[in-house]
C-alpha cells in the first residue's frame, strides 16, 4: 500500500491478517422471537416441594442446569423477573450466577519453539530496556501489571485502540502469573512505549519514526522493536537507526506481510534486523515478505497474546456452549434466543421466523447468507466452516446487519448437529467490551518481530557489557537452518534460538 506525499514516506502497521475488530454498538432488535430485554444468568435456590420448571417458565426464563446435591438451578431470566421471583413462596433466594475463569496461564507455542524458556534460569532481561514503537499499550491489562517498569511517550501512550501494540508487548513481556499468557521475557524486562499510530490505526510517517527512534535512544533503550513498515526508503529514517546503532542500540523490524520479494522499511536497512514469520511447524508463512535483507525468522502465525478488548461470540445449544468468531458488520447482542434450524448453505430464503439459522460456509458470500436468514425471519445466523478449523468473516466494507452473525469451526458445526441441537432452543451471544483485558491470536511478521526483540534482550541480559553487534551475530549464527541450506531470502539465517545464541555469545567473545 502506498500513498504519495511531498514530505516523506508513509509507514503502516505491518502485521495482522487477524485483528480485533473496531468497537461496535449493540443493536437491539424487535424482530419475531427476539426478547426486548436481554436475559442474564442467575442461580435460584428453591424450597422443597415446588416444581422448578413451572416456577422458572412462569417468570419467562429457562433452566440451564440443575445443581447436583442442592435444591437449586442455574437459570436464564429477564432482569425484571428477579425481584418477583425472590418473593415467590417456593424460592429461598435468587442471585447472579457469578462467572469464574481458569486461574491458569497459556504458554504460546513460540516460547518453547524459540528456546526462550531454556534461558530463564540464566537470564531474565531485567537489566535491559526494549522500546516498542507501535500503537501504544493498554497499560491496565492484567498481564502488564507487575514485574517490569513501563514508561512511554507521548501523552496517551498507555492507551491502545488498535490493540496491535498491546499484542506486541504481550509477546515480549506478559507476566508469569496465573492467567492469560506468558511472554518471552516474563520476569522483569523494562519497556518504553512510543506511540506513533492514532486511534484510526492507519498511517504514520518516516519523520515520526525517525523521531521515535531518537526518543528510544534518549530513554536508554537497548533494543528497538518495530512491527510496522512501508515500501519507500527514507535517508532521514535510516540515519536515525544508524545513530541508534552507534549509541549501542539493536533495532529490529517486521519484514512485511505482502508475500512478495519487495523491500520493506525500516526492516530492509542493513543496520536493522529484518524478521520473517513462520508457523508452529517451522514453515514460512505465505504472507511473509522474502528478500535479500531478511535476517531471521520467528513464530508469526496464530500467536496468542494480550489485547485491550474482549470479543466473545458463542452459541449455547445441546447442553454446550460453542465459541466462534465475529462476522464483521453484524449486530452485537448479549443474547438472542430461538430454536436452531438447519439452513443448509442459506443460499435461499427459508421459513425461519423466530429461529437461529445454522448455515454452512460455501457457494455464496457471508452477507447474502445473513440477508437470507433475516429475510426468512431468522433472529441470528451461525455460519460454520466447510473445511477444518475456524475462520474470520465479514459482511463486506461498510455493510451491516441488524441480526447477530457469528462463525464456527467445521468441527463445532458438525458436533452441534450430531448432538441433536437442531430443533432445540439456542442462544447466540456476540459482545465486544473495550477497554478490557483480552487475548487474541494474530498473524503477521509483526507477531514474529517481538519474539526476536525479546530474545535479543534475553540473551543480552546475561552480560550487559556485550555489544549490539555481538548479540546480533549470536542470534544469526545459531539460528536453526530452514528452507534452502544456508541463508536464504525466506527464512534468512533460520529460526531464532535463544539457548543456542546465549551459549554462542558466551563462548565467542
Amino acid at each position: 500500500m502506498k500513498k504519495s506525499t511531498l514530505f516523506g514516506a508513509l509507514v503502516m502497521l505491518s502485521a495482522c491478517a487477524s485483528e480485533v475488530g473496531s468497537e461496535e454498538t449493540e443493536v437491539r432488535t424487535q424482530e419475531a422471537g427476539v426478547a426486548s430485554e436481554a436475559k442474564e444468568r442467575y442461580i435460584i435456590s428453591f424450597k422443597p416441594g415446588f416444581d422448578r420448571s413451572k416456577v422458572v417458565s412462569a417468570a419467562g426464563g429457562r433452566e440451564l442446569m440443575s445443581i447436583h446435591g442442592m435444591n437449586a438451578s442455574a437459570v436464564e431470566l429477564p432482569a425484571k423477573a428477579v425481584e418477583a421471583l425472590s418473593k415467590h413462596a417456593g424460592v429461598e433466594f435468587v442471585e447472579l450466577d457469578a462467572p469464574r475463569k481458569l486461574l491458569a496461564q497459556t504458554t504460546p507455542y513460540g516460547i518453547p519453539l524459540t528456546q526462550a524458556d531454556q534461558v530463564w534460569a540464566s537470564a531474565t532481561g531485567a537489566n535491559r530496556k526494549i522500546c516498542i514503537i507501535d500503537s501504544g499499550l493498554y497499560a491496565a491489562h492484567e498481564d502488564h501489571q507487575s514485574g517490569k517498569s513501563i514508561t512511554g511517550y507521548p501523552t496517551g501512550w498507555n492507551t491502545d485502540k488498535c490493540h496491535h501494540g498491546t499484542h506486541v508487548a504481550g509477546t515480549i513481556a506478559a507476566v508469569n502469573n496465573t492467567t492469560g499468557v506468558v511472554g518471552v521475557l516474563p520476569n522483569g524486562v523494562n519497556l518504553h512505549i512510543v506511540k506513533v499510530f492514532g486511534d484510526d490505526c492507519s498511517w504514520t510517517y518516516a519523520s515520526t519514526l525517525a523521531d521515535a527512534a531518537n526518543r528510544c535512544v534518549s530513554a536508554g533503550a537497548n533494543v528497538i522493536s518495530m512491527s510496522l513498515g512501508g515500501p519507500t526508503k527514507s535517508k532521514t529514517e535510516e540515519n536515525a537507526f544508524k545513530n541508534a546503532f552507534s549509541a549501542g542500540v539493536l533495532s529490529i523490524a517486521a519484514a512485511g506481510n505482502d508475500g512478495n520479494n519487495r523491500m520493506s522499511y525500516p526492516a530492509s536497512y542493513p543496520i536493522v534486523m529484518s524478521v520473517g514469520a513462520l508457523d508452529a511447524n517451522k514453515t514460512i508463512a505465505t504472507f511473509s515478505q522474502f528478500n535479500t535483507e531478511v535476517d531471521i525468522a520467528a513464530p508469526g502465525v496464530g500467536v496468542l497474546s494480550t489485547v485491550g478488548a474482549v470479543d466473545t461470540n458463542s452459541v449455547a445449544v445441546a447442553g454446550g456452549t460453542f465459541s466462534g468468531g465475529y462476522i464483521d458488520g453484524a449486530a452485537r447482542s448479549a443474547g438472542v434466543t430461538g430454536a436452531l434450524v438447519d439452513g443448509g448453505l442459506c443460499d435461499s430464503v427459508g421459513a425461519w421466523a423466530g429461529k437461529v439459522v445454522l448455515c454452512q460456509r460455501g457457494t455464496i458470500d457471508f452477507n447474502t447468507k445473513v440477508v437470507n436468514a433475516k429475510a426468512g425471519g431468522g433472529v441470528a445466523a451461525v455460519i460454520y466452516n466447510n473445511v477444518a478449523g475456524g475462520f474470520a468473516g465479514t459482511l463486506g466494507t461498510g455493510v451491516t446487519s441488524t441480526i447477530p452473525a457469528i462463525s464456527l469451526s467445521l468441527e463445532d458445526g458438525t458436533a452441534i448437529k450430531a448432538a441433536g441441537g437442531l430443533g432445540q432452543s439456542s442462544t447466540v451471544s456476540s459482545q465486544f467490551v473495550e477497554p478490557a483485558s483480552g487475548y487474541e491470536p494474530y498473524d503477521g511478521t509483526s507477531m514474529a518481530t517481538p519474539h526476536v526483540s525479546a530474545i535479543a534482550a534475553l540473551v543480552w541480559s546475561y552480560n550487559p557489557a556485550w555489544t549490539a553487534t555481538r548479540v546480533r551475530n549470536a542470534l544469526e549464527k545459531t539460528a536453526e537452518d530452514l528452507g534452502t541450506a544456508g541463508r536464504d531470502n525466506y527464512y534468512g539465517n533460520g529460526l531464532i534460538r535463544a539457548k543456542a545464541a546465549l551459549d554462542y555469545a558466551i563462548a565467542n567473545p
